[in-house]
């Protein structure tokens, strides 16, 4: 071996050896920084709103009307309101009228259930049903339940010859109003 074979060699190592080093450490720190990794996905959560809608079978028309009522006549009308939304509600009632008999109490209203007729679930002057409010009909009704409701005026028999010419006339309107809300755990 000579002293340029010597030297070539002796640079070589001089280079290969921190160039190696360098390399053993950088695979050092690379390795000590790895883990296991695991991962999962969830689909797309979702949310859908129910709907608070409803029928009305005589929808902006009269529930009854008559002309020349005379001392002790009565007229009834029936009316279906159904709950055709997707979510339970309850309902109420508020009636927008005017008496114009000189004795309102000569005409009375009576609302009942078709279901049970002898029990209304008002009675009183006609014109007066909300005067202390919106009437609340009983219960929650399921999305696609249906209530008839029959609606009797009558002018009392004891109506006098003042009540003559007189008129009456009432709207009704009907209101779902959405249940308690819920707090909903999967």
């Amino acid at each position: 071996m000579n002293a340029a074979t010597t030297n070539r060699r002796f640079t070589a190592r001089r280079i290969i050896l921190p160039l190696a080093a360098l390399l053993a450490a950088a695979a050092v720190a690379v390795g000590s920084g790895a883990s296991f990794v695991s991962s999962s996905v969830n689909t797309a959560s979702s949310y859908t709103t129910g709907t608070l809608t409803q029928s009305n079978s005589k929808a902006n028309t009269a529930i009854f009307t008559l002309g020349n009522l005379k001392p002790g006549d009565s007229l009834s009308g029936t009316v279906t309101i159904t709950n055709s939304g997707s979510l339970p509600a309850s309902f109420r009632l508020t009636e927008t009228g005017t008496n114009g008999f000189v004795n309102p109490d000569n005409l009375t209203l009576k609302i009942a259930p078709s279901t049970a007729p002898t029990t209304p679930i008002w009675s009183g002057t006609f014109g007066a049903l909300t005067a202390a409010g919106p009437l609340a009909l009983a219960g929650d009704w399921a999305a696609g339940e249906a209530r008839t409701y029959v609606f009797t005026a009558t002018l009392a028999q004891s109506a006098n010859n003042t009540e003559q010419g007189k008129n009456a006339s009432a709207s009704y309107q009907w209101d779902a109003i959405q249940t308690a809300a819920v707090a909903y755990n999967q």
